[in-house]
Formats: structure tokens, sequence, C-alpha cells
């Protein structure tokens, strides 16, 4: 099993930036990926980014691209997600999952979840 902590969060002004980490515990085997997604008030959980253990690669929502990077440290079992030029519409809870197969967007592929951080991006 994996337990996810999230932190980083925070209050923000429009066009400023934010750093989210994940910390992993836990032994997960074989092809795994890691993932943040987010929910703001009303709104339905929506993907952001992931990215795939054993080789870096990532998937990124359309609304983030250009200003949202996700990266790991390995070593760390660390996820990290920079966050800049940020917008009131980046406001929500983010959440970090992980998903036992490759990286996808869709949120019920993935079996770990994180209790969440606030971003709130005032306008």
């Amino acid at each position: 099993q994996v337990q996810l902590v999230e932190s980083g969060g925070g209050l923000v002004q429009t066009g400023g930036s934010l750093r989210l980490s994940c910390a992993a515990s836990g032994r997960t085997t074989g092809n795994y990926a890691m993932g943040w997604f987010r929910q703001a008030p009303g709104k339905e959980r929506e993907f952001v980014t992931a990215i795939n253990w054993s080789d870096g690669g990532t998937l990124y929502t359309d609304s983030v691209k250009g200003r949202f990077t996700i990266s790991r440290a390995s070593a760390a079992n660390t996820v990290y997600l920079q966050m800049n030029s940020l917008k009131p519409e980046d406001t929500a809870i983010y959440y970090c999952a992980v998903r036992v197969g490759f990286a996808t967007k869709a949120d019920y592929g993935y079996n770990y979840w994180g209790q969440g951080t606030q971003v709130t991006v005032s306008s």
C-alpha cells in the first residue's frame, strides 16, 4: 500500500507561484504513476498532471500547459508541482494520487489518494 501527504498550498495573488509537494511512503512494485487532480467548490474533480515513475513521461491538462510543471525526486519518493502564473480559476483543493500502471487522465484509475492541499488565487 501507499500513503500520500501533500503540502505547499496557500494563498497567492494572480500571477504568483506555488510549489506543491507530495511525499509517498510504502512500496509499490511494477510500473506506476503519480498525478495531481484538483477540485473547486461546486465543480467536478479534474485531472491536472501526472508523471510515470519509470521514464518520467508526463501528461498535462490543456489549461495548465506552459504554467505548471510536474517533476519527481525518485530517491525521496516525492513529486512536485511547480505552479507559475497562477489564475483565479486555479483555485481548488489539489490532490496527489498514485496509479498502478501508466499515467492516465481518469481519476477512477488511481488507486491511492492524499488528503489534499488548498490553493487559493485571489483576483
